[in-house]
């Protein structure tokens, strides 16, 4: 073996920011720093070290949450808040409108009323014509090539052939790398999106591993370990040996690559200690890892027998797993993986008590929607890297369960109380802040709730007496229209969804424009 540089490999190894996203930060930071300056009525212009980083984030639920991103992006369009973020990151449903938008280089700099006509179409349109017995020939023809091509298939594949036709009524060609365009000025966000790796015969409590898709990479927050964009899917043993082609634009599922040839010799390296992860070069001279004295052996012990084990397959085996070679294929984590801090703050499965279990890299990567574990898309915007110091966290869910896995696992996030009686009656906003611990966001939270919109049709503007139909929006009840489940709108609740969402975030102005201001106070003082 010899000696090789990290820059050799296509698989990068580091917890920094790849050379793009650092390149698009630099460029992003003329639209922010102008945005402020217009919104919070400064003077002058903004130092360089006093732009705040501002993420958009938004979850999961389907159509729901497809329809709801769309208006909250035009309230935050509204308030020309929309130019002060960096990121917005997504899962799911949300990542259908993120995806639509990112096809159009300047879409944020654009009225978005066209959008949402045209994402109205695709909400209120019949759906039944996806179960038709041409489509579903089209469908069973996709599944066997993948399968010809050598991928496994699963209930996800179809299911991302369904929304493929759902959204775009036919094959759509939109590659995740093709929004580089959208972000090569800084014009845009830069989009995150969010998926969670999970491995057989595990629950996700049990194992999970936050993995992020930009334009630029895929990669685990685990082990600081990244492949481009264009070459997620391929066959990798310490190097590439197949490149595939991203053909994806609903992020929500993992779609099929396309396979061409590279002629790579794979390399090889000798331990770093400054990396936590080690490519190991796979030859009987080279031993396993040794233990150390504090290190005990350990086995998994699974019951024998049919009964055992068709229970098991019952509780852990997941209809909606997409299964990609693994890119960490032929690496070996490192003998002092626990002694890096930043690997330690994404060490969060059960698994991690056991190195031996770590070592042994699984051929295929799990991909699941990151919902099945928590429905956040944050992960990814707390990384340390990113110094991200404003959330506007578009929620459509509660955050408890977010908030005691950032504190199980040390992650820097601002305490969140809410009464009983507060949890009865959510607000339309909430502003939480702590700045007693160091690299907390501040974080800017809406729940999905119908409160004020009911009596005002607009911040300040009642609604007369033949408006109060327009503010019934039913978002929390059993027999909502707009439940995860519903995949069709009519044209009156689609609207009244948008306006709803967009209301929430207009009539809330004055919170966000607050954690803006205390952001760029914070960003002064600590220059200090």
């Amino acid at each position: 073996s010899h000696c090789s540089c990290p820059q050799d490999l296509d698989v990068r190894l580091g917890y920094d920011l790849c050379a793009e996203e650092k390149d698009f930060l630099c460029k992003r930071k003329k639209y922010v720093a102008a945005a402020l300056k217009n919104v919070l009525h400064l003077e002058e212009d903004l130092q360089d070290h006093e732009i705040p980083v501002v993420a958009i984030m938004t979850t999961g639920g389907g159509m729901r949450s497809f329809t709801t991103t769309y208006g909250s992006l035009l309230g935050l369009k509204k308030l020309n808040v929309l130019d002060c973020a960096t990121y917005v990151s997504g899962l799911s449903g949300t990542t259908w409108t993120m995806s639509n938008l990112y096809k159009d280089a300047y879409w944020s700099q654009k009225d978005l009323d066209e959008k949402i006509h045209e994402a109205q179409k695709c909400a209120t349109k019949c759906k039944m014509s996806c179960f038709s017995m041409e489509r579903m020939k089209y469908f069973n023809q996709q599944l066997c090539q993948r399968k010809q091509e050598g991928y496994r298939t699963s209930f996800i594949d179809l299911w991302g052939l369904i929304i493929e036709y759902m959204l775009h009524d036919g094959k759509e060609n939109q590659k995740l790398s093709d929004q580089r365009e959208a972000v090569k000025e800084g014009q845009n966000p830069l989009p995150v999106y969010v998926a969670v790796n999970v491995r057989d015969k595990y629950s996700t409590l049990d194992f999970k591993e936050w993995v992020e898709f930009t334009p630029y990479e895929v990669g685990f927050l685990k082990y600081g370990a990244f492949v481009r964009t264009e070459d997620f899917g391929s066959e990798f043993f310490m190097d590439e040996v197949i490149v595939c082609c991203w053909l994806n634009k609903s992020f929500s599922y993992l779609p099929q690559p396309s396979l061409k040839y590279k002629d790579n010799t794979p390399k090889i390296i000798i331990r770093n200690p400054s990396f936590s992860l080690l490519v190991s070069p796979g030859t009987e001279e080279e031993p396993v890892l040794p233990t150390r004295p504090h290190e005990v052996k350990t086995h998994l012990l699974t019951p024998e027998g049919p009964f055992s084990s068709a229970l098991r397959d019952a509780l852990t085996d997941r209809l909606s797993v997409a299964q990609y070679h693994n890119f960490l294929k032929g690496f070996q984590v490192h003998n002092d993986y626990l002694g890096n801090e930043k690997f330690y703050r994404w060490k969060d499965t059960v698994l991690d008590m056991s190195p031996n279990q770590l070592s042994q890299q699984s051929d295929l990567l799990g991909m699941v929607d990151a919902g099945f574990f928590i429905n956040t898309s944050c992960p990814p915007l707390l990384r340390l890297e990113r110094k991200v110091d404003v959330i506007l966290h578009l929620s459509y869910s509660p955050l408890d369960q977010a908030c005691k896995y950032y504190a199980d696992q040390k992650i820097p996030f601002p305490k969140v109380f809410l009464s009983e009686e507060e949890r009865k009656n959510l607000k339309e906003c909430y502003l939480f802040q702590d700045s007693e611990t160091p690299g907390s966001p501040i974080v800017v939270f809406f729940p999905l709730v119908n409160d004020t919109f009911r009596y005002y049709k607009a911040p300040g503007v009642t609604r007369c007496c033949s408006e109060m139909e327009g503010g019934k929006v039913d978002v929390t009840s059993c027999s909502s229209p707009y439940n995860t489940f519903a995949m069709t709108y009519t044209d009156e609740n689609y609207h009244r969804l948008v306006n709803l969402s967009e209301y929430n975030i207009l009539n809330n102005a004055h919170l966000i424009l607050q954690a803006l201001h205390t952001a760029v106070e914070r960003k002064r003082q600590q220059k200090k």
